[in-house]
């Protein structure tokens, strides 16, 4: 007792492990909290995790009524609902404050109540100062099948502090020292309360027998194969090996491939609609249950669930891979709202994170199955083109690291790209060779993690980079790249740097300055421009 007191008297500071909102610095906490709206979300991954697993125990979520004006609550909701997650209780403090003011329905019970029912969800509303009724909830809680359940506690904030009893502007406030706690204390009256509880323990499912990730890809060079479809077959083929694969999409399956695995083990593919938020929450939730989580949607709607990323990723998951799908001008017709040209820069913003952009079939299936081995949050970015097989199936990609696909110790320039453009960059490569150019080409597949040591010889043996992306300038490959060679050659990046529009595929990489024919320019130009001294 005296050692859980000791580290509570630490809160909040640096070297304690109880921060400000909870972390899992924490070993009591899996997932970080703060960010509202999102517990709901991570509690039915957990949910759905263990009914895969025949796993008994059940899950619960503690919320606060002021949250539940977030609509990723009710995306969660939904989810629980539609999957049957009678495992899942969900506990909300209604206590009518928030932050500045009162919450939008303050202690009427009744708006939670309906949308909860609606949902589909069993509910309790209780006393939430009675325990009695609140054993009452558990009780209810415990004997729904089929369906979450939902205890709404109705609570007043400061209760039996008559200058804190349901009073605003005390959030996060702690009170004085002195007179303002003794006085407190002693309206409280007895505070060394100890409660008996039972604990209960359930243990995990047993462990399935698996197979090996290693999975060695079957294409022929030159084969046209899209980075998505090679995606979905890798998928399939780590499902297959391993029930702890599991896939959720949102609602875009039949585009990203990932319904390549619900073909080969139906039960270990989720499907999360479009609710992008809850999809990253509940792949989360699955991953501190030991499953390996693969969430893909367009890559371009991955950015509405980026605070939820940024939360996985403060919860510092074993395992949770993002796969964005249709990314940049390349996807062609389907216009500008469904071309990612921030998700590289959004998905390198977050610490720790790793960044993969394969650029042919086999890149693609090595990449899954390297991603499917890494630590933390991993994101992979997928185009819609079908592109020619560059490699041979027994090539690997160590995270980390790039490919070097054109070298020779007389290149004068440095073409460095990924994904469609490196396509366009071999294309380039052949054109500045009919001109006795010569371009080294570097396949730069580890966007993060960046390999510094090739990157680093490419500067000191040529005369400048030229650095292509079907990205916005700001936050790619492009700036990653200059980061690392900053001061010892020229870098010119080749971006998008406007709006796009609607057109053809090819049309679009023309347009917007990323073709093999941009290439070509740019590298002459830098070659051309006075020689700028390099630092030593």
């Amino acid at each position: 007792m005296d050692a859980i007191q000791d580290d509570l008297l630490s809160l909040r500071r640096f070297e304690s492990p109880l921060e400000g909102h909870p972390t899992p610095r924490s070993p009591w906490v899996r997932v970080a909290t703060g960010s509202l709206g999102q517990g709901l979300s991570a509690a039915a991954g957990m949910a759905h995790a263990r009914k895969l697993d025949q796993a008994p125990g059940r899950v619960f979520a503690l919320l606060g009524d002021g949250e539940l004006a977030e609509g990723a609550v009710w995306e969660a909701a939904q989810f629980a609902a539609h999957y049957k997650l009678d495992n899942l209780v969900a506990i909300v403090d209604v206590n009518g404050l928030g932050q500045s003011g009162p919450t939008m329905f303050k202690h009427d019970t009744l708006p939670y109540e309906s949308r909860f029912r609606s949902f589909g969800w069993e509910v309790s509303v209780v006393d939430g100062h009675d325990v009695a009724r609140i054993r009452r909830g558990f009780e209810k809680a415990r004997a729904a099948a089929g369906k979450p359940a939902a205890i709404l506690a109705r609570t007043r904030k400061g209760q039996g502090v008559s200058f804190l009893d349901d009073k605003g502007g005390w959030h996060g406030k702690p009170l004085k020292p002195g007179e303002e706690l003794s006085r407190a204390l002693g309206e409280l009256g007895e505070t060394d309360v100890a409660l008996e509880v039972e604990p209960r323990r359930y243990p995990r499912a047993a462990a399935a027998a698996e197979g090996s990730l290693t999975q060695m890809p079957a294409y022929a060079l030159g084969q046209e194969v899209a980075t998505r479809e090679a995606y979905g077959l890798a998928l399939a083929k780590l499902g297959t090996a391993s029930r702890r694969i599991v896939a959720l999409d949102g609602d875009t399956r039949n585009s990203t491939f990932s319904e390549k695995l619900l073909e080969a083990a139906p039960e270990q593919f989720i499907e999360a609609f479009i609710a992008e938020q809850n999809m990253v929450g509940v792949a989360l939730g699955m991953a501190t249950e030991g499953k390996i989580p693969f969430a893909s949607s367009f890559a371009c709607f991955l950015s509405r669930a980026y605070d939820s990323i940024r939360m996985a990723a403060y919860s510092r998951p074993p395992h949770l891979i993002l796969c964005g799908s249709h990314a940049g001008v390349s996807i062609g017709e389907d216009g500008p709202s469904q071309m990612a040209l921030e998700d590289i820069a959004m998905m390198r913003a977050i610490a720790g994170s790793i960044v993969l952009y394969p650029s042919d079939a086999v890149s693609a299936e090595r990449l899954v199955e390297a991603a499917a081995r890494a630590h933390g949050l991993v994101y992979i970015r997928i185009t819609r083109p079908r592109t020619p097989v560059l490699y041979g199936n027994e090539e690997y990609f160590p995270i980390g690291q790039s490919k070097t696909l054109r070298f020779n110790d007389k290149d004068v320039v440095t073409l460095v790209a990924a994904g469609i453009t490196l396509h366009e960059a071999l294309l380039a490569h052949d054109a500045l060779m009919v001109e006795s150019i010569r371009a080294r080409v570097i396949d730069l597949y580890s966007v993060k993690p960046i390999d510094e040591e090739t990157l680093l010889k490419a500067a000191s043996e040529t005369r400048g980079i030229v650095c292509v992306e079907d990205h916005a300038a700001f936050g790619g490959i492009g700036e990653a790249v200059a980061a690392v060679v900053a001061g010892r050659c020229p870098v010119r990046i080749l971006a998008v740097r406007e709006i796009p529009r609607s057109g053809r595929p090819a049309e679009l990489l023309d347009a917007y300055a990323i073709s093999a024919g941009a290439i070509q320019r740019s590298a002459k130009e830098l070659l051309a421009a006075k020689p700028a001294s390099r630092a030593r």
